[in-house]
């Protein structure tokens, strides 16, 4: 899943690309990606893109003063071309949901691989008019995500720390992937209690997430679309890499499974070289 390094890479591109282009039309290819009516998607056409924005993990092009809001899902991607088909794509099941033309030929789709369409298009004249935008905490990267306001998200929660990472309404922007890396950086159990962490751990959280967004959105930066999700598994030192080795200590890197999704870690650097239970009780194995 694009999670805020990604997303955010995606932001500078179409940035770069995109604005200051006019919207010559919208192709759609899957209405069912299409969750907002009015105004319509056909309304964009004719009008200037003026900015590219970022909310959490959702893509925002404000096309003058209408706001094309795009949520990648589990498995959406933006394709870039130079030069688009002219013809309307048929509508079928296929990846492709949305077709963006500008008017010097140019353009982008929006795709979405698997049988599990999850990807979602607004069209709305106020990015806090789409539900899950409106809902979501602050951005990790943000200046008001200071220790203090980590401290506060965290008090009292009887939710494992895996969860809380991955709460969009708590915070912003972090998913599976992240949510792994920054726990391995904080030396972290994924099972720990996040109302039970003691100042020095929620401070040592705190850094961990700022670093680990910082760099990877560092590293991002400045790729072409195309390029962007290969250096987010190149840059993943433990998401993903069951077997491995640590690249901290050399321990292997074992991993928990779950109905929909694993994650993975460190037993060295974050569990005490005690393994995780590998089924969805949440508990040590003793």
């Amino acid at each position: 899943m694009p999670e805020l390094p990604e997303v955010e890479a995606l932001r500078g591109f179409l940035a770069e690309r995109a604005v200051g282009r006019v919207v010559a039309r919208v192709d759609v290819a899957a209405v069912s990606a299409l969750k907002t009516y009015d105004p319509p998607v056909s309304a964009l056409g004719g009008l200037a893109v003026t900015g590219a924005a970022r909310h959490g993990k959702f893509l925002d092009l404000d096309v003058d003063g209408l706001h094309l809001v795009v949520h990648l899902a589990r498995a959406g991607w933006l394709r870039w071309s130079d030069g688009l088909p002219v013809h309307p794509p048929r509508p079928g099941r296929g990846p492709l949901a949305l077709r963006v033309h500008l008017d010097d030929g140019s353009g982008f789709d929006l795709t979405e691989a698997g049988t599990q369409k999850r990807l979602a298009v607004y069209v709305v004249r106020d990015p806090a008019d789409v539900p899950g935008v409106a809902a979501l905490g602050p951005d990790p990267l943000g200046p008001e995500f200071d220790g203090a306001r980590l401290r506060d998200i965290l008090a009292g929660r009887r939710t494992r720390i895996k969860g809380v990472l991955r709460d969009q309404e708590l915070v912003a922007g972090i998913g599976n992937a992240y949510s792994d890396e920054i726990l391995h950086a904080a030396r972290m159990s994924p099972f720990a209690v996040a109302g039970n962490l003691s100042e020095e751990e929620v401070r040592r959280l705190h850094a961990a997430i700022r670093a680990t967004l910082a760099a990877a959105v560092e590293n991002a930066r400045g790729l072409a679309a195309a390029d962007v999700r290969r250096e987010k598994r190149g840059g993943l030192r433990v998401h993903g890499r069951t077997g491995e080795p640590c690249p901290v200590c050399g321990d292997t890197i074992r991993e928990v499974s779950f109905a929909d999704s694993a994650l993975q870690y460190c037993p060295s650097c974050q569990t005490g070289g005690r393994p995780l239970a590998d089924r969805r009780m949440s508990r040590l194995l003793k």
